[in-house]
C-alpha cells in the first residue's frame, strides 16, 4: 500500500502553535556578553565578565541555590564608575573566577582628578558550603597619595528558576531586608510553600557606610599602598555561622575538585589547542558534579538545569565510562533510589520508570510545576539497564548491580508492561499529566516530532532510538546475567532483543529515503525524515551492517553535515530551521553518540570527521568550551560556528563529549572479564600525531598508553603496567 502524498503548507494554511509549557523564551542571549559560570554541590553562580550580576531578568545572571535566585544584583563602582576591565577568566580547575580591573579617568567638573589605570584591583570569587566568596584587593600604583571610595551594590529577588526561565506567577511570597551594623544585610524570603529562603551579605572590615541596597567604602592609599576587602554572600534555608576564613574556605574547594578528578584517566596530546580543550572539559564535567548520598551525579547544565536529569547523567556517564566508571556507580545507585514505585500521572510517574528530573523550588514544592519528582521521559529507563550491563562489563562491579538488582528488574518490567501498553513490541510515550512534556525522547520540544509534510505526529509515539536504547540494553544486559550466573534471564533477554531487532528493521526502515524512521505515530505510520535519532541505532547495534552504512551516508552528505558536525534534522526537511532547538541545530553529545555508532560498524573515517569538526568549532568557543548546541548552518569558509542564545554552557554530555569522540576513533575498549583494554582500529585526526592515555584502570590495575599517528596507521605503546592488565590492538 502507498504512502499518501505529502502535503505542504501554504503560508496562510499554516497552523497556528500554542506557546509551549516550559518554552525558554529569548528576550537576550545568554552567551552575550560572555558569562563567568561557577558551580559547587547545589549552588551555582553566573557573572558578567567584570564579576558582576547585571541586568538578571534578561541574562539569568545571578546566585542561585536549589532552584532559587538568591542574589539577583550586585555591582562594584569606583568613585560611581564601573572600573576598566584588563582580564576576566576561570582558573584552569573552575575552582575560582580571577578578574583584573583598573579605575576609568575619573573627573570632579572639568578636573581629572584619578587617570585611569592608575589603581589595579583584583576580585577573587569562589563557591563553597552555600557561600559565596569574594575578596577585592585594590592597589595604587601612582607616586601620589589616593582617596577613593569604592560601593558594592547587591538585590536578592528570590525568583524561582522557572520564574527566570518566562513563567508568570499569580503571586509570590514577601520579602523582608534587615540591616545588622556594621557589617551585615540579611534578605528574608518566605514563601506561599511557607519556607523562609536567606540571603545574608557580610563585609570585613565593616563598610563605611551600609544601607539595604549597598555598602560604601571609604579607602585611603599611599602609594603603592595595597588594601583588601572580603565579601561573603551565604544562602539558604538556614544560615550558619561560617567556619574558617577565605583562605582556608579556598583551600577546601580547591580540594574537593582535586578529590574529584584523582579517580579519572588522564589524556594529552600533541595539539596544544585540543590539550586544553581537554582540561576544560575535565574542568566542567567534575564543577558539574556533585556529591550525592549514592555517590556523585553529573548535573545536567547551567543556568536551566543545574539538577540531577536521568538521561542526561546516564548519558555523561556512558561518554566518561572508560575515563572514569565512578561517575557511572553514582548515577546507577542514585537513579535506583528515586526509581518510580507507584502510578502518578502528574509526574507521569509508573512502576519502573526512571528518573526525568528532580527540582527543590518553591514552584516544584507547590505543584505550579511538576518537576519535583517528575519522570516524563521514555528514554530513560532503558538507558539505566544499558548503563548498568555496560558498567559492569567494564569494572566487574557484581555488588553494585547486585544493590541496584531490583530496579532493574522493575526497570526490564516496565519497558514491557507499561512502557508497551499496546504490546505492538515498541516502547512509546504519551503525557499523562496536563503540566508534563508533550514530547519526552531526548528531543523534547513540543514540534521535534514531525512528518515528512511538517504536520506534527500525535501520540502515543514510538521513537527510533528509544526502540534501539531497548535492544541494546537488553542484549547487553543478557551478558551481564550470563556472567552473574542467572542464565535463564540472559537466554530469555537474548531472545526478545533478537525479535524487537527484526521487528524494528521490519517497521523503522524507510527504504525510500534510506535510514530509519524519526518514529512511529500514534497510528504506526512512519515519520519519513532525516534526523539524527537515526544515528542512534548505530550507537546501540541494532542496525544491520549494510543499512547502518546507509545511515552514515545520509547522516553526513551535505544534508546532515553541516560542517560543523551532524545537525538533528537534515537541512531540507520541512521543518528544518538551523536556529531551532532540536529542527536543525547541532548537539555535541547526540555527534558523540553518532560518533560512537560510526566507530562500532567500522566507519572510522565518519567518526574521525565528526571529531575533527567538533574540534574546529572550539576554535570559536569562549574558554574552549563545547556549548549544550549551537545553530546548524553550512559551514563556509572564514565564517565561525553560529550560537545559541539560551545554551547551557557548560553541559555535563557536552562536556563529556571529547571523552567519547576519542574512545569512538581510537576503537578504545575496556573489558574486565577479560583483563583486557583493546584498541580496535585505532585512528588520529591529523591534526594529533600523539597522544598519551594514563592510568587506564582495569578492577586493581592500570596501564599508560602512548598512541602515535603514523600516516593512516597507528602505532600503540606501553609506557607503564602495574598489575594484570592486556592492551590488545585489533588491525
Amino acid at each position: 500500500m502507498s504512502e499518501p502524498a505529502e502535503k505542504k503548507f501554504s503560508a496562510d494554511e499554516q497552523p497556528v502553535e500554542q506557546v509551549p509549557d516550559f518554552y525558554i523564551p529569548a528576550t537576550a542571549s545568554i552567551l552575550e556578553p560572555s558569562r563567568r559560570t561557577l558551580k559547587q554541590g547545589n549552588t551555582f553562580a553566573i557573572f558578567d565578565p567584570n564579576g558582576d550580576i547585571m541586568n538578571a531578568e534578561a541574562t539569568a545572571a545571578g546566585i542561585f541555590h536549589d532552584d532559587t535566585r538568591y542574589l539577583s544584583g550586585t555591582c562594584l563602582l569606583i568613585d560611581g564608575h564601573r572600573p576598566l576591565l584588563l582580564s576576566s577568566r576561570l582558573q584552569d580547575d573552575n575552582a575560582a573566577l580571577i578578574v583584573d580591573l583598573a579605575n576609568p579617568d575619573i573627573y570632579r567638573g572639568d578636573e581629572l582628578v584619578l587617570s585611569r589605570e592608575t589603581l589595579h584591583m583584583v576580585r577573587t570569587k569562589f563557591l563553597w558550603d552555600s557561600t559565596a566568596d569574594e575578596r577585592i584587593l585594590i592597589q595604587n600604583f601612582d607616586h601620589q597619595h589616593h582617596r577613593t571610595r569604592l560601593m558594592i551594590s547587591f538585590s536578592a529577588d528570590f525568583a524561582d528558576l522557572f520564574e527566570v526561565r518566562g513563567i508568570k506567577r499569580a503571586a509570590r511570597g514577601t520579602t523582608r531586608i534587615d540591616i545588622e551594623p556594621p557589617d551585615k544585610v540579611v534578605f528574608r524570603y518566605l514563601g506561599l510553600d511557607n519556607v523562609e529562603r536567606v540571603t545574608r551579605i557580610r563585609f570585613d572590615p565593616a563598610p563605611t557606610f551600609l544601607a539595604r541596597s549597598h555598602a560604601l567604602f571609604d579607602i585611603s592609599l599611599a602609594p603603592q599602598e595595597t588594601k583588601v576587602l572580603f565579601h561573603t554572600v551565604q544562602f539558604g534555608e538556614t544560615i550558619r555561622e561560617q567556619r574558617g576564613n577565605f583562605f582556608s574556605r579556598m583551600r577546601a574547594a580547591r580540594h574537593a575538585l582535586r578529590h574529584q578528578t584523582a579517580r579519572s584517566a588522564t589524556i594529552s596530546c600533541s595539539n596544544t589547542i585540543l590539550n586544553e580543550a581537554i582540561c576544560r572539559s575535565v574542568a566542567d564535567l567534575y564543577m558539574l558534579i556533585s556529591d550525592t548520598p549514592y555517590g556523585p551525579y553529573p548535573y545536567a547544565g547551567i543556568p536551566w538545569f543545574s539538577t540531577p536529569f536521568g538521561r542526561d547523567g546516564i548519558i555523561s556517564a556512558i561518554e566518561t565510562l572508560w575515563l572514569d566508571p565512578g561517575i557511572a556507580k553514582g548515577v546507577l545507585r542514585f537513579l535506583a533510589a528515586t526509581q518510580a514505585r507507584k502510578v502518578d500521572p502528574i509526574a507521569d510517574a509508573e512502576p519502573g520508570k526512571i528518573l526525568h528530573e528532580t527540582r527543590h523550588g518553591e514552584m516544584a514544592h507547590l505543584g505550579e510545576v511538576p518537576f519535583g519528582l517528575y519522570y516524563g521521559s521514555v528514554d530513560a529507563t532503558p538507558l539505566f539497564v544499558l548503563l548498568a550491563a555496560k558498567y559492569f562489563a567494564r569494572t566487574g562491579d557484581a555488588d553494585t548491580i547486585r544493590r541496584i538488582g531490583p530496579a532493574l528488574d522493575l526497570a526490564l518490567a516496565w519497558i514491557d508492561t507499561y512502557g508497551d501498553k499496546d504490546h505492538d513490541g515498541f516502547v512509546e510515550y504519551y503525557k499523562m499529566g496536563e503540566k508534563g512534556l508533550a514530547n519526552q525522547g531526548w528531543k523534547d520540544s513540543h514540534d521535534s516530532i514531525m512528518h515528512a509534510d511538517g504536520t506534527l505526529a500525535t501520540g502515543p509515539i514510538a521513537l527510533a532510538e528509544v526502540q534501539a536504547y531497548v535492544y541494546c540494553a537488553k542484549h547487553e544486559a543478557s551478558q551481564m546475567y550470563f556472567v552473574l550466573g542467572d542464565i535463564e534471564r540472559a537466554q530469555r533477554l537474548a531472545h526478545e532483543a533478537e525479535e524487537l531487532r527484526q521487528h524494528y528493521e521490519e517497521r523503522f526502515w524507510c527504504e525510500d529515503i534510506g535510514t530509519y524512521a524519526l518514529a512511529l505515530d500514534g497510528e504506526k505510520k512512519p515519520c519519513r525524515v532525516l534526523s539524527s535519532n537515526a544515528g542512534h541505532a548505530l550507537f546501540a547495534g541494532i542496525a544491520s551492517r549494510e543499512r547502518a552504512k546507509s545511515v552514515a551516508e545520509k547522516l553526513m552528505s551535505r544534508r546532515g553535515f553541516s560542517g560543523w558536525g551532524i545537525r538533528t534534522l537534515a537541512q531540507d526537511e520541512a521543518r528544518f530551521n538551523p536556529m531551532s532547538y532540536h529542527n536543525g541545530s547541532v548537539w555535541p553529545h547526540d555527534n558523540a553518540l553518532i560518533a560512537m555508532g560510526l566507530a562500532r560498524y567500522g566507519l572510522k573515517h565518519d567518526a574521525v570527521s565528526v571529531l575533527s569538526a567538533l574540534f574546529d568549532t572550539l576554535h570559536y568557543m569562549d574558554n574552549l568550551r563545547l556549548p549544550e548546541l549551537f545553530c546548524g548552518f553550512a559551514r563556509r569558509r572564514g565564517n565561525a560556528p553560529t550560537l545559541y542564545p539560551v545554551a547551557c554552557s557548560p553541559q555535563a554530555w557536552a562536556a563529556a563529549t571529547p571523552f567519547a569522540l576519542i574512545q569512538a576513533v581510537l576503537g578504545l575498549e575496556m573489558d574486565y572479564g577479560a583483563g583486557e583494554v583493546r584498541f580496535n582500529r585505532p585512528l588520529l585526526p591529523h591534526f594529533i600525531d600523539e597522544m598519551r592515555l594514563k592510568r587506564l584502570t582495569i578492577g586493581d590495575a592500570s596501564v599508560d598508553i602512548r598512541l602515535e599517528r603514523l600516516g593512516e596507521d597507528v602505532s600503540v605503546n606501553v609506557l607503564e603496567r602495574h598489575g594484570d592488565v592486556r592492551v590488545v590492538v585489533l588491525k
